[in-house]
């Protein structure tokens, strides 16, 4: 899900450091008014960027990568998870690519609106109802915002991208909405065993630990 430095102008890049920062400003102060927010955001950032570093590679035009999305969203919650998918870009690129810097917004935002439109559009809804079904429908309605998200930056480019090459991106995610859900049901279902612990009431969203 990353755009190449020299793909987009620097106008366009400047649109989406203020879009970026909107975005993150706009739920800044609910984050700050809740401290538990703030240790549950620094997991997320560190776990994006072990989840990252797992597994990536070049595919068209862009790059594979096992985001952990999910697991991370329904174990920590989303203000936290938006904010961790922000800073683990950012400690992405301080430590291993700093190239990757110049476009931190444009990265961030590729994974920021999805989020935010799965979780007003279905994350609300299934509550603590942690199934293979719901879980399905989480990835692929964010791994599907995220493609298309990739694709808009392509579109912004300087040069054109070859639909082919966005089309080959988009088809490397298929494997991430049929590996990731086990992944995340696996994780979710032994955080629960958990759920009575100190540890977790401070570190696990409410949905976690007020599960049946």
């Amino acid at each position: 899900m990353h755009i190449e430095p020299g793909i987009l102008s620097s106008a366009k890049i400047a649109f989406a450091n203020v879009a970026a920062i909107g975005m993150l400003a706009a739920y800044a102060p609910g984050l700050v008014k809740r401290p538990t927010l703030l240790l549950r955001t620094a997991l997320a950032a560190v776990f994006f960027s072990v989840f990252m570093q797992v597994f990536h590679m070049p595919v068209g035009a862009s790059e594979l990568h096992f985001v952990g999305a999910m697991p991370i969203y329904l174990l920590l919650g989303f203000v936290p998870t938006l904010f961790g998918f922000a800073l683990g870009l950012l400690l992405q690129g301080l430590l291993f690519d700093p190239q990757d810097l110049a476009h931190l917004a444009v990265n961030s935002l590729s994974l920021m609106v999805p989020l935010a439109a799965v979780h007003y559009g279905l994350g609300k809804r299934i509550a603590g109802q942690f199934t293979v079904a719901n879980i399905v429908k989480l990835d692929f309605a964010f791994y599907a915002g995220v493609t298309l998200m990739v694709g808009f930056w392509l579109s912004m480019g300087t040069e054109p991208t070859p639909l082919a090459n966005w089309a080959a991106f988009a088809a490397s995610y298929l494997a991430l909405v049929l590996v990731e859900p086990l992944v995340t049901l696996a994780i979710v279902r032994a955080a629960r065993g958990f759920k009575d612990a100190s540890w977790a009431q401070l570190c696990l969203d409410e949905r976690v630990t007020a599960a049946a």
